[in-house]
């Protein structure tokens, strides 16, 4: 019985590739949104003082929740079956240290940066939570580069192009 195939292509490899570049997408997307609410849109945070602004802060919750959601349900399904069944070229150790970065940037997420919002959209403005979301923010950014670095390193890892 002949393999399974998609082109000539083995379908493992094609699977392989599809949950890499799932991966890479979806961990890119999350690196340039970090940088963006880091450098953009937690900093004008600060602006919204006033009568509006646990509007404002709830609001922000549901639509940053609409957009950041599917980009890190992707991640987190790719980085599991990585570090579960690691392709060849990725080692084990690799995809568990970049499964890792992302539980980090998880924690952070919901162990700092939800209560901070939560915070903001119950009380309004406090400028020692915005200042916060700002600080801790960076854990989710070092932590979002690092995973988009290695998304991009593992799918070119598992590319063909040389062989």
């Amino acid at each position: 019985m002949s393999e399974l195939a998609i082109a000539g292509v083995p379908l493992a490899e094609v699977v392989t590739l599809v949950v890499l570049l799932a991966q890479a997408v979806a961990s890119g997307g999350m690196c340039g949104l970090i940088w963006f609410v880091q450098l953009v849109h937690y900093p004008l945070f600060s602006a919204h003082a006033g009568d509006r602004s646990r509007d404002f802060a709830a609001e922000n919750q549901v639509r940053t929740g609409r957009v950041v959601i599917p980009f890190m349900a992707v991640e987190t399904a790719a980085a599991l079956a990585i570090a579960l069944w690691p392709p060849a070229g990725i080692s084990r150790g690799l995809a568990v240290v970049s499964l890792a970065v992302l539980a980090v940037a998880w924690a952070s997420t919901f162990l700092v940066q939800v209560p901070l919002h939560a915070r903001l959209a119950r009380e309004g403005h406090a400028p020692d939570a915005v200042a916060a979301l700002v600080r801790s923010n960076w854990i989710r950014t070092v932590a979002w580069t690092a995973r988009g670095v290695l998304a991009a390193w593992m799918l070119r890892a598992a590319l063909p192009l040389t062989r």
